[in-house]
């Protein structure tokens, strides 16, 4: 099979089922420490775990600035820092008690926004920590977005927002999602 160049300056080295295979491990890889289930030794191999864990990857080439870090919103760094396990072949996440502090509390959070319908105001959408909408940025897993539900509606934009509201951490979500973010306003 041969790669597009565009795929290969990602540092994809090969799509396997569907899902592309980084060059080198990223944290939050299949073949990363970070990745491994809970519950998993660390001398026995990884289950396979599908792409799309951790951050996402922001490319240098991105035409999007990467976020500029802000002391009033939850990071990234913490969010994405959940561990996984296998429960009844589901991919469970287990967050840890820094995790646990920020549900039903009211947190801001900054990231990129992406539209779950058309429109130039969202009631609904998700942020994200890389832009979704970049050909050169590898998206990343659930730990790497937030489903935000606004008080009212907040504007579409391709830079960087931020919202306040009230963070869930949510542990079995029918979605797949490990965050939800309720009642949320636009911050500046």
């Amino acid at each position: 099979m041969k790669l597009s160049r565009h795929l290969v300056c990602m540092g994809i080295a090969a799509v396997v089922g569907g899902y592309p295979v980084l060059s080198t491990a990223q944290s939050g890889s299949p073949t990363s420490p970070a990745a491994r289930p809970a519950g998993v030794p660390s001398g026995a191999p990884a289950p396979e775990i599908p792409m799309g864990q951790g951050a996402g990857v922001h490319g240098a080439n991105s035409p999007f600035a990467p976020l500029v870090p802000r002391d009033d919103v939850v990071p990234w760094s913490v969010l994405t820092k959940v561990t996984i396990k296998v429960e009844k072949n589901r991919l469970m996440p287990v967050f840890d008690a820094t995790h646990l502090s920020l549900n039903q509390k009211t947190q801001r959070i900054q990231g990129f926004m992406m539209p779950l319908e058309p429109g130039a105001t969202q009631k609904r959408f998700l942020v994200s920590s890389v832009p979704l909408t970049c050909g050169f940025c590898v998206p990343g897993g659930p730990e790497g977005m937030v489903e935000v539900l606004a008080k009212t509606p907040v504007k579409y934009s391709m830079e960087p927002v931020v919202v306040e509201g009230r963070f869930l951490v949510l542990t079995d979500d029918k979605y797949g999602l490990y965050y939800r973010m309720t009642d949320a306003v636009s911050v500046k």
